[in-house]
């Protein structure tokens, strides 16, 4: 079995087939997903998903992108909201310095806010991170010495750097579709050395399509083809990368385990 530990099933490019979608990703082995929330403004839609199948899981946080759109997450509401069965992490939150559709003060706010519902709660925090390896490393350490919690870098495309920090501080690390990419061979590099323990797989669907699959729109299914791309990297079977994987999902998302199938 394969976990997609990471994808968007809310977004209206799943709308016309959304239930064939959740169809395919059985077929193909994966069998749980969590479907991310971006906007806390969305989070009904989110849960709505997730609700109805015993599979399918979701978080609660407000994307960098959207903070500066959103209503500010206060750590009570996160805590609140993280309170539904189906709510097993805490984001996607984090900083994005790449395409700064936010104020960049205003993002760490956010992140910050999330981090301090993740460690109340116990759920895993989401990080997204692109071209901010400093303050991220920065921001996640200073708040660790406050007291620890569990999270993820999740589509991992930053620096050897800050993954070494994240597994310093008991993070685990997220591959997508980009590892297969033809000019990603400094991110191959940097996951043949990763801890199989610390390793999951997603797709971040609808974006990153892996390689042979490169421009079509993504969904879980494709999550097969990172998965066998991640374990050729790692000198091991797809079999044994999807047991381990899963159990690393298990392990960190505890509160999915227990409705996970075997």
């Amino acid at each position: 079995m394969l976990v997609d530990s990471h994808c968007h099933l809310d977004f209206e490019t799943f709308d016309a087939d959304r239930e064939d979608v959740f169809a395919r990703a059985r077929s193909a082995g994966v069998g749980a997903l969590v479907t991310i929330c971006t906007r806390l403004s969305r989070f009904d839609e989110v849960l709505a998903l997730a609700a109805p199948r015993p599979n399918v899981f979701c978080s609660v946080g407000i994307h960098p992108h959207q903070v500066a759109e959103e209503e500010r997450a206060t750590v009570e509401r996160l805590v609140d909201l993280a309170r539904h069965p189906k709510v097993v992490g805490i984001g996607e939150t984090g900083l994005d310095y790449f395409y700064d559709r936010s104020p960049r003060d205003d993002q760490k706010t956010s992140f910050r806010a999330h981090i301090h519902a993740a460690r109340e709660t116990g759920l895993p925090l989401i990080v997204h991170t692109r071209d901010a390896d400093d303050d991220m490393a920065a921001i996640l350490t200073e708040e660790a010495e406050q007291g620890a919690f569990p999270g993820v870098l999740h589509c991992f495309s930053s620096g050897r750097a800050l993954a070494e920090a994240a597994l310093g501080l008991g993070f685990y690390i997220s591959l997508s579709g980009i590892v297969t990419f033809r000019n990603a061979e400094d991110l191959r590099a940097i996951a043949r050395d990763l801890p199989l323990d610390r390793l999951l797989v997603e797709t971040d669907s609808p974006f990153l399509a892996p390689i042979p699959l490169r421009g079509k729109r993504n969904e879980p299914a494709f999550v097969v083809h990172t998965a066998e791309a991640v374990a050729a990297l790692k000198g091991v079977t797809p079999e044994a990368l999807a047991r381990t994987t899963t159990e690393n999902f298990r392990r960190l998302f505890a509160k999915a385990a227990l409705t996970v199938a075997a």
